[in-house]
């Protein structure tokens, strides 16, 4: 069961991911006395020597914050004349060199390259887009939609029009905009009345109107988004998601869903997500790979906390089990101490 789904009540007055990031609730932290040209001296003899060093690489990018794997990498191409990701994909393979070059880009960058996976790989990836979209704050967004542009040389909300449609598209480009309400005073009459509007809506109506869901709850902000839920319940006597699940299908109903327990708690959802790449048939090692190093300097210890309080496990030993190329993504999520 996803957290928060009996009381709601408590959702009221705990931290969102979506709006307050602390780097104290990330794993990695950045390396004290840190000397890039130290570093760059230790990759180039880990990458250049006779088979590379793998050992040395995951130390050190999994030592420094992004911050400092960007000074690393500017002082690297000006001492080998090589870029360290160009180097980095001639010396490694498949998911470990996937993870090294996702850990040495910047993260609004790594967010660009997977939206553009997402929608150029054959078939546009619904689910990585979901992920995205759902998850990020405003301040993400705008990052990611800046870096894309300047990859691209096109708005990322053009190239989304031409690969998604209908009601998922709608919302979806909402999100994309990256313009939710930012506003922490919450109006209990407002969600009232909001809760009313979704009920109708939805349960109260024979089919449902799609537009009001999309509307709400892609412009509210999140602490008006948790009153709002708690007025659900209180009005219909069922979640919102229970009500989401029922009345819709498909795309939508994901990514609207993706939105609800985000509102609720992003590394909730993160850890739903991770959980699930581990299941099924092979595990979705680009998944481990883009949650993992995207929320190692914001809330992978929640992140952690949640996946053993929803699975009984620790995300260690799962990710120890399921992908013995990932075992560099426990440093990711332990930091120094694999425990």
């Amino acid at each position: 069961t996803f957290p928060f789904q009996g009381d709601l009540d408590l959702l009221l007055d705990s931290p969102s991911s979506l709006t307050v990031t602390s780097p104290a609730r990330g794993t990695i932290k950045e390396k004290a006395g840190f000397k890039a040209a130290e570093d760059v001296v230790a990759l180039r003899k880990a990458i250049e020597g006779i088979g590379t060093t793998e050992k040395t690489l995951v130390e050190v990018l999994t030592g420094r914050s992004n911050a400092q794997r960007q000074l690393i990498c500017k002082a690297y191409q000006e001492a080998a004349n090589r870029t360290l990701v160009d180097d980095l994909k001639g010396d490694t393979h498949g998911d470990f060199e996937d993870l090294l070059v996702a850990l040495v880009t910047p993260p609004a960058l790594f967010d660009c390259h997977e939206v553009i996976r997402a929608i150029k790989g054959p078939g546009t990836t619904e689910a990585t887009l979901t992920e995205i979209f759902a998850s990020r704050s405003n301040k993400q967004i705008k990052a990611l939609s800046d870096a894309y542009l300047a990859e691209t040389g096109r708005s990322m909300t053009h190239d989304l029009k031409s690969e998604v449609s209908g009601d998922y598209a709608t919302t979806l480009l909402i999100l994309a905009e990256g313009k939710r309400d930012e506003s922490t005073n919450v109006d209990p009459a407002k969600a009232k009345a909001d809760a009313k509007a979704l009920y109708e809506a939805g349960e109260k109506k024979w089919g449902t109107d799609e537009s009001k869901f999309i509307d709400i709850l892609c412009h509210r902000s999140v602490p008006q988004l948790r009153q709002t839920l708690v007025e659900y319940k209180a009005l219909s006597n069922k979640t919102l998601q229970e009500s989401i699940e029922r009345e819709m299908s498909g795309n939508l109903e994901d990514l609207l869903v993706a939105i609800v327990k985000c509102v609720k708690s992003v590394p909730a959802y993160l850890a739903e997500r991770l959980f699930k790449s581990t299941k099924g048939v092979g595990t979705t090692e680009s998944i481990l790979t883009r949650i993992m190093v995207g929320r190692s300097e914001m809330d992978m210890l929640d992140i952690r906390a949640e996946f053993k309080k929803l699975f009984g496990c620790s995300l260690y030993s799962t990710i120890k089990f399921f992908s013995a190329d990932l075992l560099a993504l426990c440093q990711v999520g332990w930091g120094v101490s694999l425990h």
